[in-house]
């Protein structure tokens, strides 16, 4: 490191510190380096502290790390301080951080392989870099290639694209991306086909030349160099092909883990097609030459399918099958050579074993015996001067020598499809220049390296040598141009190593000369070279080996191993071999061994000759080929190839390219730091660097330094002239004058300092920044201060107002409290006094009445227990008595009974014994006598008795019947008394019965009591849930109310939401098909205007266009016309002109027609689409009824009695459903769609709900009936049976009161509960009809809406609110619609029959009522009869119309359109007046019914706007001018056309100057069509206009000064193509914008048109400021953002002052303004990527991403954005639905409509000025 910036070393400065993994590790200084001091305190960026030591001889201190903000700039030749670390650093962050792959490096293009495939080389990519500066956009291969084809155009030089690079790095693939932007930039893609064809040539190169190696899998074996050739227009008219070096040994031998050329590996994996069983191959492990490097797979590639891609580019290039195949049967041959197995037979020859399967196969391949092959595979012939011997081989130099002649079929295999290649991609026309675009190998270094090696480093030294070379001269140059002093810079030189190369006894001289020795071997030239090349410094033996030599190159020392080195570049082939496969039967291997001017196409056609000088790098075969001494080497061509490969590249500009491998892993984005600087090394980068850096590497113009550095300028240092500024400042500023220098247009500053200003900067905003902050904070604690000062003074009066109204609230509250507690005590005294007394005369009275009762109570008792005792005694006596009298008789007869058994017992003793009838009969006379006494004394007595009984008989018979009476009596008495005694025990009986039962209801009473109170309390309680219940239905009837509405809210925002969904799809298939028939008007128009100019250039003099344009048998359509008009003129022209391409003419005719049969069906599907739009109004108002009808029953069904609603709810949901599914396709919500999903989901969610309610309601209603039906039957069974049985037995009794008293209080609270239950059960029946009410008429009212949602759904945004009105309006007026329609119908006959007087008028004045009613037009109607009418004469009054002779008609034409001068007419004129005067020109024809003249006028007029448009389109004011024209007369055509949509707004006077005889109806749609070709060629013209201010005006001009400073700037700033002069504003594009709108209001367009064009507009500045923007890295920054947002405000306040602010050009500029938010918004933590994620919804992931990258810090106080937050934002972002583009498309043209606007000028004022020299018009 240069000594001259110790003073930067001081502590916190940073620096580059060598380091064995990372090659530079960062490290910070932690103390000030002092002169002298022998070592550094330094500390890593992990926080370790390190000394590093100085070398002490040179003391070199390390590098110096660029300020941050320089870190990922677009030019490493921005960075202050340029040496390796800084620019490897920057490399990896760009790559890593940033996913740039594209850096800038002075003149070279660095690209880093990302592995990975990037959206950036879309054609939209392609379009934002064509015209653009190289500098003021993001480094990419477009931009080089952009730089080259403008350096080309305007330079008229010649221009060349070198793309070099290790394997693997990118070449091909940059290459290809070249040659892809010059065919769309050139546009000629959709003709030549040149770039498909160069594209398709990549799968057969790739297939022949490339290879898997260790590096690549799919590296490039060879070099090619393509020229595009461009015609003086500069667009591609060919391509060339040139190839070098092809690796040949590949072929025959491959390294492990490598793979020999595709297209053998393509072969074999195809081999079991049916076409290639013929070549007999199998699979690659059986052959030699591809089982060799043991990997025949490559991952992720399939062979067969490669193949079926290289075949049909062999197709696309015009090889033929028949050519293809012969193809595959050469390289089954080469395969099949390679399994020939040659065998020792002694060891001075070798042999062929007989029958060899694949000689066999070889030869039956190419056509040739097999006798001559095998003879000659192991022989050679040898001629000397005087005989020819034939020489055997050693096995070795046999399998050589078969080795070499595959290698050299090969190779002629490999010329032969270049060369034809090239053929299929022959200009046919001059060249005028070219661009060629060189892929070659870059420096290669392996362990071992052969000859191939040192070929592609020996040409890597001559391209390096061209480099270094151009890059001297363009500094060189820089200087001079600036005027700085020109000191020589010191760079490497690399033109020794070409010496030792190739000068005069080199090492390719001494190779050939050891070629041409009869014995020369490796070894002996190995020692050539020792002992000649020992004196070169470049050259070195080395140590441990006498076979091999060491070269220092630019990049590397190499060492190279001399084995092979003669015999590849002798590449001798046996010529007996050569004759035998000439002599083949094989017609393509023949040719192959032609020479190439006499080889034949494959395609039968005769190469083209173009202007083109071809370059040859192919031997001269002048000279017989067999002449070995006159047979040029490998070295000695591949030398002269080169040679002229660089003169060719020294004859044109060049432009690098340098691709980086950035690991051997091909990992997508991942950087190896010492991988990286191997190659930077190698690729002359860092040579490039240092070139730059010796001098004064940082150039600044002085406005860029102004504004960068105007902090460190005092106010009086700012002069007018900044470059004076710029000189004082910078004097003051930097002492030393040698550190910068000034030029002409720029400063020059040496290396690191523009890093010091930085510092100077970065220390004036700091010491800004800290002035600020402590004004700031001085200013926040002062108010903060003041403000808790006040808050406290505020405290303090609070409170001690707050303590005094305490103290006398206090006050009063103790003094109302003592007059309170005197007041009560009073009242608790006197309250306690009443109590006592009402307590004790309560005491008495009820003391009194408690002894009453009990005195009361005491007596009845008394009273009834004596009536209780009386009976009981008697009971008891009676009951003792007969008691008694029972024992008495029963011992009486207990007695006698005894006494009668003892005298029985005697007697029957006596009886038995003598004395006992001795006794008997001794005491028998005594007894008689005594018996006879007593006889006699009885007789006596009798007789004594006997009287007595007479006596006493009468008295016996008279008391005997007064004693039988009293015994009737008395047993009528005892009878009763019987019968009262048993009814007494009866009654006894039955007493005890009733007591039981007594006892018993009363039981039961208690029971039915307690039964009572808890039926009741249940009753009550049920009472209450019923109320609770009914309360809860209230509620739920208020929440089901609420709910309904805001369902019905939701399902109105939900299918508003869905309307709105439908309405955005239906409004975008609409644009998509209008944008569609719009295009294909477009590429009409370019056709038409392509087939004119081709007309034009083949006609000749003399030639005149028939009249069959104006022919009246042609079609009514104006296009037809032109059609026919072409196809006439192209027949008269190839009549004319035979060198005219017929093809290409009768191609365009085809597509001519076809466009138009599209145009037709397009117009004819969108008109069926209108009608299927209106048809879908109808159908859908049905439909949404159901819908409506669906979801109101939902509702319904949330109560008892709505089954069969429920019903007919199913039956319309199934109805809805079915016409869903039918009618998807006229139907805009077609099932699928996410209305249709959340309509769906919503209706069944809500069934479910529904049954579920139901189901609740139900089990309600049941158990409400079962609890009364329980009830009643209780009632009855307990109360109307049970009790009803003992009524009359109880009411016998006397205390059967009390029973009839409790069965008649239950049966009246039964009574009661009944009636409460009833009277619920009416109330409810009362609150459920209700409801009921209620839901019908919400049922009718959402119906209502939802026809009106119905009728909404399929309507645009525009219509929804006159729909809306429109079914308010039909609603509020229903009664009047009948009368509104008869008067319409009333109306429409008035007009018909004013119509038909109106005509019929016409007709009798002019020829009288006979001829016209045989003269009747048919566009008049005569079905009805007309009866004579008598007409008023009016006055002379004008009708509106313009007369005109036919003659007339080109004059007309011409001086109203062709001749007419927009600024005039738009100026002093009424706007539109073109258009009325054609309009009434027509109107005259019309009126006389002439259909010729009406056709020929609308022709004539359509061509003449076509012809002014095409030859002033450019000009805005002519295009907007005959766009209002049009726009009229289409308007116009349709207000006086007689349909009724359009006569709505017309006065009485215009509908009478309708158009009577003719529809013109599809002149209509022509029109229409014109206009909107007329409106893109406007939108066309003004992009072309506003297209260069926008990107400074929006985004490079400082619109607010002194926000942002421009960052320093690389080589490419300055190397710009086109030079930066008068720099746009934001003003300018003001001014232009108010200059269009004011041109358009001026020509009368409508306002709606003005709308859109201005929507237009704004959608283009918003895009290309968008594009650009993210293109562009040193335009992301915070600073930025705010003056896009500033710039955007002012487009709003346009906007605004024009009154179009409701245009929809706001919204398009939303993805800017999201944008520039993006800039300024946090960008740290998860809640700032939340708040990006929700904040862009207008951009893609990819465009938030590609910001976030490219945000770049102006200023060391910005941050920068982390990868882990990029990474979040990528996170978030997976789920987002969006394009992956990363660009808006900037050629969208916004679908166009034109809005029927109707004029309210009369057609009979209009006035014609004599200006427009119309005086042949006369009015009518």
């Amino acid at each position: 490191m240069n000594r001259e910036l110790e003073y930067m070393f001081v502590d916190c400065a940073r620096v580059w510190i060598p380091d064995v993994e990372e090659v530079w590790k960062s490290a910070e200084l932690t103390k000030d380096y002092k002169n002298g001091d022998l070592s550094l305190q330094l500390m890593l960026e992990d926080g370790t502290n390190l000394e590093h030591k100085l070398d002490p001889k040179t003391k070199n201190l390390p590098y110096l790390r660029n300020p941050d903000i320089l870190v990922g700039e677009n030019d490493l030749t921005a960075l202050s301080y340029l040496h390796e670390p800084a620019v490897l650093h920057n490399l990896k962050v760009r790559f890593i951080d940033s996913k740039l792959i594209y850096t800038y490096c002075g003149i070279v293009l660095v690209a880093i392989n990302p592995y990975e495939t990037l959206p950036i080389y879309g054609t939209d990519i392609i379009n934002a870099y064509s015209g653009q500066n190289m500098g003021d956009m993001d480094p990419h291969i477009f931009a080089v290639a952009e730089e080259a084809y403008k350096q080309m155009a305007r330079d008229e030089r010649n221009q060349s694209i070198i793309v070099s690079g290790e394997s693997g790095a990118g070449k091909t693939v940059s290459a290809k991306y070249a040659m892809r932007y010059f065919a769309t930039v050139s546009g000629s893609a959709s003709e030549a086909n040149v770039e498909e064809k160069v594209l398709a040539s990549n799968p057969i190169m790739e297939a022949i030349g490339n290879a898997k190696t260790t590096r690549n899998d799919n590296s490039s074996r060879f070099g090619k160099y393509i020229e595009i050739g461009f015609d003086n227009r500069y667009r591609i008219i060919g391509a060339n092909m040139r190839t070098y070096l092809l690796e040949k040994s590949r072929v025959v031998f491959q390294a492990d883990e490598e793979r020999n050329y595709h297209i053998f590996y393509q072969l074999c994996a195809s081999s079991h097609l049916p076409e290639f069983k013929n070549l007999k191959l199998s699979k690659a492990n059986d052959f030699l030459y591809t089982r060799q490097g043991r990997s025949p797979i490559i991952d992720g590639v399939d062979d067969t399918k490669e193949l079926c891609t290289t075949r049909n580019a062999f197709s696309l290039l015009g090889i033929n099958e028949s050519y293809q195949m012969g193809l595959f049967q050469v390289l089954a041959a080469i395969l099949h050579l390679g399994n020939v197995e040659i065998r020792d037979r002694d060891s001075d020859s070798s042999m062929i074993p007989p029958n060899n399967d694949h000689l066999t196969k070889f030869c039956e391949l190419v056509g040739i015996t097999y006798e001559d092959m095998a003879q000659w595979l192991c022989h050679r012939k040898l001629k000397t001067a005087s005989e020819t011997y034939i020489k055997t081989l050693p096995r070795l130099q046999a399998t050589n020598a078969r080795d070499a002649l595959s290698k050299h079929i090969y190779a002629k295999l490999f010329n032969w499809i270049v060369e034809h290649v090239n053929k299929a991609l022959v200009a046919d026309i001059k060249q005028h220049s070219f661009i060629g675009v060189l892929d070659i190998y870059g420096f290669e270094t392996f362990e071992i390296n052969s000859f191939e090696q040192f070929c592609i480093n020996y040409a890597n030294e001559k391209l390096q040598q061209q480099f270094n070379m151009h890059v001297f001269k363009l500094e060189q140059e820089e200087y001079m141009k600036e005027q700085i002093p020109w000191t020589l810079i010191d760079f490497y030189d690399n033109q020794p190593c070409i010496n030792l190369i190739e000068a005069k006894m080199g090492i390719l001289d001494l190779l050939d000369e050891e070629c041409r020795m009869p014995k020369g071997s490796d070894d002996s030239w190995a020692q050539k070279l020792y002992t000649h090349l020992k004196t070169c410094s470049l050259f070195e033996k080395p140590r441990m080996s006498n076979r091999a030599f060491i070269i220092q190159h630019f990049a590397d020392k190499v060492e190279y191993q001399c084995e092979g080195f003669l015999e590849k570049n002798k590449d001798t082939v046996n010529e007996e071999q050569i004759k035998v496969l000439k002599a083949s039967k094989f017609d393509l291997l023949v040719e192959l061994f032609k020479d190439e001017g006499k080889a034949t196409s494959p395609t039968g056609q005769a190469p083209g000759t173009g202007g083109r000088t071809r370059l040859s790098v192919k031997p001269d075969k002048s000279r017989d080929s067999s002449s070995k001494e006159h047979k040029k080497t490998v070295g000695c061509q591949f030398r002269n190839s080169l040679q002229m490969l660089m003169e060719t590249l020294n004859a044109t500009t060049p432009h690098y390219v340098r691709c980086i491998k950035p690991n051997d892993f091909k990992q997508a984005f991942s950087f190896d730091p010492m991988r990286a600087v191997q190659q930077l090394r190698a690729c002359g980068v860092l040579e490039t660097i240092r070139i730059s850096a010796a001098g004064f590497p940082s150039r600044w113009t002085y406005q860029e330094f102004f504004s960068r550095y105007r902090v460190l300028m005092k106010q009086k240092d700012v002069l007018s002239d900044k470059k004076l500024t710029c000189r004082n400042v910078l004097e003051k500023l930097v002492q030393d004058q040698d550190k910068y220098q000034f030029g002409q247009t720029k400063i020059f500053f040496r290396a690191g300092q523009v890093a010091y200003l930085e510092k100077l900067r970065a220390d004036k905003l700091r010491a800004a920044c800290i002035r600020i902050q402590k004004t700031i904070r001085c200013w926040l604690a002062r108010k903060k201060y003041m403000r808790m000062r006040d808050a406290a003074i505020t405290i303090q009066r609070f409170t001690r107002g707050y303590q005094a109204r305490c103290l006398a609230k206090f006050i009063r509250r103790t003094l109302a409290a003592i007059v309170i507690q005197k007041y009560q005590k009073m009242y608790v005294a006197r309250k306690r006094y009443r109590q006592k007394q009402t307590a004790a005369l309560a005491i008495q009275t009820i003391l009194r009445a408690y002894m009453a009762r009990q005195k009361y109570q005491a007596l009845l008792r008394e009273h009834k227990a004596v009536i209780i005792q009386k009976h009981a005694r008697g009971w008891l006596a009676r009951r003792w008595y007969k008691r008694c009298l029972s024992s008495i008789v029963y011992l009486q007869c207990c007695f006698r009974r005894m006494r009668a058994r003892r005298e029985l017992k005697k007697l029957k003793i006596e009886a038995r014994s003598v004395e006992h009838f001795k006794k008997l009969n001794k005491g028998m006379e005594n007894k008689i006598m005594q018996l006879q006494r007593k006889i006699d004394e009885q007789t006596k007595e009798n007789k004594c008795v006997n009287e007595k009984l007479v006596g006493l008989e009468n008295t016996y018979t008279t008391e005997s019947e007064r004693l039988r009476g009293e015994l009737g009596r008395l047993r009528g008495v005892e009878e009763d008394a019987r019968s009262k005694g048993n009814q007494v025990s009866c009654l006894l009986e039955e007493l005890e019965k009733l007591r039981k039962e007594l006892s018993t209801t009363q039981q039961e009473k208690k029971i039915i009591e307690d039964w009572v109170q808890t039926y009741k309390s249940e009753m009550e309680k049920m009472v209450s849930e019923l109320k609770d219940q009914n309360g809860l239905l209230k509620k739920e009837k208020d929440d089901l109310n609420r709910l309904i509405q805001e369902q019905s809210q939701q399902m109105t925002e939900k299918m508003a939401r869905a309307i709105a969904a439908e309405t955005q799809q239906l409004e975008t298939d609409l644009n998509e098909e209008r944008s569609r028939y719009q295009n294909l008007l477009t590429e009409h128009l370019r056709l038409e205007e392509k087939y004119d100019d081709l007309k034009e250039h083949i006609s000749k003099p003399g030639h005149r266009r028939t009249d069959s344009t104006h022919s009246s048998n042609e079609s009514e359509y104006t296009y037809n016309s032109e059609f026919a008009e072409s196809e006439e003129g192209s027949r008269a022209a190839e009549d004319l002109t035979r060198g005219m391409d017929t093809s290409l003419t009768l191609k365009l005719q085809k597509r001519l027609t076809e466009l138009e049969q599209e145009k037709q069906s397009l117009r004819n599907e969108l008109e069926n689409k209108e009608e299927q739009f209106q048809r879908a109004r109808a159908r859908d108002e049905s439909e949404f009824k159901k819908v409506r009808g669906a979801e109101l029953e939902y509702e319904s069904l949330k109560r008892q009695e709505l089954e069969s609603e429920n019903k007919k709810l199913k039956h319309d949901l199934a109805e809805m459903r079915k016409s869903l599914l039918g009618g998807t396709a006229a139907s805009a919500g077609a099932p699928g769609s996410p209305a249709y999903k959340v309509l769906l989901d919503q209706l069944n969610s809500s069934c479910e709900e529904l049954e579920v309610r139901k189901e609740e309601v139900l089990i309600l209603r049941s158990q409400l009936v079962s609890q009364k039906e329980a009830m009643q039957h209780k009632d009855e069974k307990e109360t109307m049976t049970e009790v009803a049985v003992h009524v009359e037995d109880i009411s016998k009794l006397k205390d059967a009161d009390e029973l009839k008293q409790a069965y008649l209080g239950l049966k009246d609270t039964n009574r009661l509960l009944e009636h409460q239950l009833q009277t619920q059960r009416r109330n409810y029946d009362s609150e459920v009809e209700s409801l009921r009410g209620e839901l019908q008429n919400v049922k009718e009212e959402n119906n209502r809406q939802q026809q009106l949602l119905a009728q909404n759904l399929q309507l645009p945004p525009e219509a929804r609110i006159e729909a809306s009105l429109q079914h308010e309006i039909t609603r509020l007026t229903h009664e009047n619609l009948d009368l509104m329609e008869q008067l319409e119908k009333q109306d429409r006959t008035i007009r018909k029959l004013k119509k038909q007087l109106k005509v019929y008028s016409k007709r009798i004045g002019e020829m009288g009522a006979g001829q016209a009613e045989g003269q009747t037009s048919p566009g008049q109607m005569v079905d009805e009869p007309i009866h004579p009418v008598n007409i008023p004469r009016r006055e002379k009054d004008f009708q509106g119309m313009l007369e005109y002779k036919k003659e007339d008609e080109l004059k007309l034409v011409k001086n109203l359109i062709l001749e007419l001068k927009p600024r005039g007419v738009a100026v002093n004129l009424i706007p539109g007046l073109p258009a009325y005067i054609l309009f009434m020109c027509l109107r005259h024809a019309d009126y006389v019914n002439d259909d010729q003249k009406v056709r020929t006028l609308l022709t004539s007029t359509i061509n003449s706007i076509k012809k002014i448009l095409k030859k002033r389109g450019d000009d805005f004011e002519t295009v907007s001018f005959w766009l209002a024209n049009t726009c009229r007369f289409l308007h116009c055509l349709k207000q006086y056309s007689g349909d009724e949509v359009f006569m709505k707004q017309n006065t009485s006077r215009q509908n009478e100057h309708c158009l009577s005889n003719f529809d013109l109806t599809e002149y209509r749609s022509v029109i229409s069509d014109l206009a909107i070709q007329i409106y893109q060629q406007l939108i066309k013209c003004m992009e072309n206009i506003l297209y260069p201010m926008i990107v400074s005006g929006m985004l490079e001009h400082e619109t607010i000064q002194g926000v942002s400073g421009a960052k320093p700037t690389g080589l490419r700033k300055r190397t710009s193509s086109i030079a930066d002069e008068g720099m746009n504003t934001l003003d300018s594009i003001l001014r232009q914008l108010n200059a269009f709108h004011s041109t358009m209001c001026q020509h009368g367009t409508d306002p709606e048109l003005i709308k859109q064009v201005v929507k237009q507009q704004f959608y283009f500045i918003g895009a290309v400021t968008l594009n650009n923007l993210l293109l562009r890295k040193d335009m992301c920054s915070w600073s930025k953002g705010m003056q896009i947002r500033y710039n955007v405000s002012q487009l709003e306040e346009w906007l605004r002052d024009k009154g179009l602010m409701n245009c929809g050009a706001k919204e398009t500029l939303e993805p800017l303004i999201q944008a520039a938010q993006l800039l300024q918004v946090k960008k740290k933590t998860d809640e700032d990527a939340e708040a990006i994620c929700s904040m862009c919804l207008a951009l893609t992931t990819a465009q938030i991403v590609k910001v976030l990258n490219l945000y770049t810090p102006v200023n060391e106080f910005e941050e920068r954005v982390s990868v882990s937050f990029i990474r979040t934002i990528q996170t978030r972002l997976r789920d987002r639905y969006g394009s992956p583009q990363l660009l808006m498309d900037t050629k969208i043209i916004y679908p166009i409509t034109f809005p029927f606007n109707p004029s309210s000028l009369a057609l009979e004022t209009v006035q014609i000025p004599s200006s427009l020299n119309l005086a042949f018009l006369t009015r009518v």
